[in-house]
């Protein structure tokens, strides 16, 4: 898997999305565009990609991009901005000390960028005020891992979800957040039917589709489930007593915790119905090749830590764990959440998996980076992060690749801290995010395919990100960005790195620092890598101590190092012995008469967090091209909420406004909102202003997978839709929601005043000039309905459909009309009527987003005999690219086979 250096080269790279870290071959065109294909060669994906990875091409364009520092909104030299942000960093630690400043980092940097930031933060500036984004998706899983292994180690590989006989899927929709991960197992189910896989959600996801039993459970309801496993998996003799006795300690103690957790108790605490419990129960225990993945479901709680450890107490009782197709299984949300939990980017953490509150470690450290004034404590987590800005503790606040205005809880205060904190320092790709737009300075950085380093996956599998793009404008990289200041504040000789290799081999060198076994990280054999070796870095699996040659032309690892951790103990805890914990429910009752309902939020398939990558690509805009709450049709009835009307979603912290998707998928009760949209796409659908900043008390992590919120209908005089050649002007409107499209951008609208002047508004939205624009319009003011186009010539600018209900038009055939000439007047009716002729009918929802098919191109081909997904794809091309859209036309093939059956 060299990089092949010829004329357009085709570049092998690592995806920018999820924790799978797929491998990514990238060429340059002669025409400059970019072609995207998996790459066959890579262990994480075996050349699958989802339709995120597969549109990559079409999210590298420069519209938007941040291209040269900005000071207070006008532009600056890089010296004079890095000298200003060295310069406040440096004053406010003189006056006010060092835990006076913080770093926000992310899950979307390199790990060389993750590095330095920490080192910097960490070793010289002296506090641990460096914290991530990744605390918002995967720190439960850290404090659980280090409370039973004594290290934030993962056990297992992919391959083990393949090998398995039973795969527990627990507060994780795979098929949409890992779609990779889902297709390979989906496949390793197909090759071998007698795998058994349970889906834990309250929702009824597309990862149902694969699932031989899916368990509705309660919100929170995950430390009952599995401590009752606990004592079922004694009560049946299938504790693996000599693993037990001779690599744990208090499995007694765990048990007599979850002694009173009958099926009949975990139950009640759990919604489930006792045949339920029995049924998972029972294969848990029949199965000795399981599995257990688990995700943001589990760990975005108050109790996030304890599930993580009521889940590994159940695999270290039945020693499954560390041999193939066994072991509990942390699969993370970003592309490098591991490479930061490598380097420390945690505050509570240090670097090569050593631990902050460790004198020994901390003076280790200290040694290895000649760093004048070690942190000595951790520092602030996240959200209490920004608590500190908010006061006034924290003077001076970089942020990197992130955006917390949007996905931080209690999101409104954050947004409002930012306002306050004297300075404010952004390094991001993006000209404009809802963080950005609060920054004193802003610092163009390279983006995905322009930045160079490393990233590891989330089964330990560390492969290069490469460039293969110039840095556009004056953007620079961010770990180039951190040495310049470093430099500037006095730490030259520490920070004098010429390129991310060297960053990469130091990082390496401190990984074998007085470890000898003792540590789980270990990657010292790349401790000496040159230039070459580094451009040429294959993936790797660790551990990779320096007994291994992984440079050399027989490379084998070493018999002390294996692919998995734990199959014969050998934990990192002082006796090496795992702890079993302790755990035991706890209520915490968030609704009550104001705030009835429960909120989940979480992802939706083709969008990924604030959408500063995904909204750039009108392909992945076509599935979900609004916010919106999914409701039970019960819900729904009760509080006469229509299907497609808009609903205003509202805690004690904010509200959202978001379109209704009235669904049996949903547990009655309970709402799902995603947490995708913000200010830039919306007008109100920051779901994450809904969330309070409740958090688990050891990890910090937030919880929001359990918000007490109420639903009521929004009144809207009309609804609308438009498509147009620019991006519209959305002031003055009570909902608007905006998507990229081909040709231009859609819009969804509404409001709650009365509509005066149908093609005022449609000039507004337009930015028309008085004079010089074509409009045709119809009107039935009766019924409330209009539609009106405009028109340059022959070009469309674009069209307005208004309604006094949700309005019906083909949204495909409207956006097509963007980049199609309308030169006769029978083009002009059929852009006004939003439809097509009868020989053109409408395909319908985007389902399968790499082929642009429908849900009714679909539906004709059910009807016309395709009854399978072999079927369906050979004649419509849908779900044979990526595969994510796999369970969806399944679900509408069995939907429409029932239909047929009911006529």
């Amino acid at each position: 898997m060299t990089v092949n250096h010829t004329a357009n080269p085709a570049i092998n790279t690592a995806c920018p999305y999820c924790g799978v870290g797929c491998g990514v071959i990238a060429t340059q065109q002669p025409d400059g565009s970019v072609s995207i294909k998996g790459d066959p060669e890579h262990p994480a994906n075996f050349g699958r990609l989802c339709s995120k990875g597969s549109a990559l091409a079409e999210t590298i364009g420069l519209e938007d991009r941040l291209l040269y520092p900005e000071i207070e909104g006008r532009r600056a030299g890089w010296d004079t901005a890095l000298n200003l942000v060295a310069q406040e960093f440096a004053a406010a630690i003189a006056e006010h000390g060092p835990d006076s400043v913080a770093f926000y980092v992310s899950g979307q940097l390199l790990t060389e960028d993750y590095y330095v930031a920490n080192k910097l933060m960490k070793g010289f500036i002296g506090s641990a005020n460096i914290d991530t984004n990744s605390r918002l998706c995967m720190a439960s899983s850290v404090a659980g891992h280090r409370r039973a292994f004594g290290s934030d180690t993962v056990p297992g590989t992919y391959e083990d979800l393949e090998l398995a006989d039973l795969v527990v899927l627990t507060g994780s929709n795979l098929a949409w957040c890992h779609p990779v991960l889902y297709q390979r197992l989906a496949a390793a189910k197909e090759n071998r039917p007698g795998m058994e896989v349970v889906l834990i959600d309250p929702r009824r996801t597309m990862t149902a589709d694969i699932a031989d039993l899916h368990l509705a459970i309660e919100p929170d309801g995950d430390v009952a489930l599995f401590a009752g496993l606990l004592r079922y998996i004694a009560e049946n003799g299938v504790v693996q007593g000599d693993y037990v006795e001779k690599h744990t300690t208090g499995f007694e103690q765990a048990l007599a915790v979850a002694e009173h957790l009958t099926i009949e108790e975990v139950a009640v605490s759990t919604g489930l119905q006792p045949h339920e419990l029995e049924t998972f129960y029972r294969l848990f225990i029949d199965r000795e090749r399981t599995v257990t993945v688990y995700s943001q479901g589990v760990n975005q709680s108050a109790f996030g830590t304890d599930k993580v450890n009521a889940i590994l107490n159940c695999h270290l009782a039945t020693g499954r764990i560390g041999q193939p197709g066994m072991g509990p299984f942390s699969v993370t949300g970003q592309p490098n959440a591991m490479g930061g939990r490598e380097v420390g980017g945690l505050a509570n953490m240090l670097a090569a998996h050593m631990d902050l509150e460790n004198g020994l470690h901390r003076n280790s450290v200290q040694r290895f980076w000649r760093a004048p004034r070690m942190a000595e404590k951790p520092g602030l987590k996240a959200v209490d992060m920004f608590k500190a800005v908010a006061d006034g503790r924290i003077k001076a606040l970089w942020i990197m690749a992130t955006n917390p205005a949007d996905s931080l809880p209690d999101a409104d205060a954050v947004e409002a801290a930012l306002k306050t904190c004297p300075l404010v320092v952004v390094s991001d790709i993006t000209a404009e995010t809802d963080t950005l737009r609060h920054a004193h300075v802003k610092l163009p950085s390279t983006g995905w395919g322009e930045k160079d380093g490393t990233v590891t996956n989330s089964e330990r599998r560390i492969s290069r990100q490469r460039a293969f793009l110039p840095p556009p404008g004056e953007a620079r990289p961010d770990w180039w960005q951190i040495v310049e200041v470093a430099r500037r504040m006095g730490f030259a000789q520490a920070f004098a790195y010429a390129d991310t290799a060297e960053i990469f081999r130091e990082h390496a060198a401190l990984s074998a620092l007085e470890n000898d076994g003792t540590r789980d990280f270990d990657i010292s054999a790349y401790a000496g890598v040159d230039a070459r070796a580094y451009a040429n870095l294959q993936p790797f699996q660790w551990p990779a101590p320096i007994t291994t040659n992984p440079l050399g032309p027989s490379a084998k690892l070493s018999e002390e190092s294996t692919s998995r951790f734990f199959a014969n103990g050998n934990f990192y805890t002082p006796d090496r012995r795992a702890r079993f914990i302790p755990v035991s429910p706890q209520a915490r009752r968030v609704t009550d008469g104001d705030y009835p309902m429960i909120l989940n939020t979480g992802r939706v398939r083709d969008h990924w967090h604030t959408m500063t990558r995904t909204a750039k690509s009108a392909r992945l805009s076509g599935h979900m091209a609004e916010p919106y709450v999914e409701i039970h049709p019960h819900d729904a009835a009760r509080l006469r909420i229509r299907e497609a009307e808009l609903v205003r979603v509202s805690s004690g912290h904010g509200a959202v406004l978001v379109r209704a998707l009235v669904t049996s998928r949903q547990r009655p009760g309970s709402v799902f909102v995603p947490m995708h949209w913000t200010d830039q796409f919306s007008a109100r659908g920051r779901v994450d202003a809904l969330v309070p900043p409740v958090t688990d008390s050891l990890s910090g992590q937030p919880a929001s997978k359990n918000v007490a919120v109420r639903l009521t209908r929004f009144e809207a005089e009309y609804y609308g839709f438009a498509v147009c050649a620019s991006r519209p002007a959305t002031d003055r409107l009570d909902y608007w929601a905006l998507a990229r499209s081909k040709g231009g951008w859609r819009l969804e609208l509404a409001d709650g005043r009365p509509l005066d002047a149908p093609e005022a508004l449609l000039r507004r939205l337009l930015s028309l000039a008085p004079s010089g624009v074509e409009i045709i319009a119809y009107h039935d003011t009766r019924q409330g309905s209009h539609r009106m186009a405009a028109f340059n010539g022959e070009r469309l600018l674009g069209a307005l459909y208004l309604s006094r209900t949700p309005v019906v038009a083909s949204r495909g055939f409207a956006v097509e009309q963007l980049s199609q000439p309308h030169s006769d007047p029978r083009s002009r009716n059929r852009v006004i009527a939003g439809r097509a002729g009868a020989d053109r009918p409408d395909p319908g929802a985007v389902v399968c987003s790499c082929f642009g098919v429908g849900a009714n191109q679909i539906a004709g081909a059910v009807r016309a005999g395709c009854t399978s997904l072999a079927a369906v794809g050979k004649t419509l091309k849908a779900g044979t690219n990526c595969g994510s859209c796999r369970a969806e036309i399944k679900g509408l093939i069995d939907a429409y086979r029932l239909e047929a059956a009911a006529e």
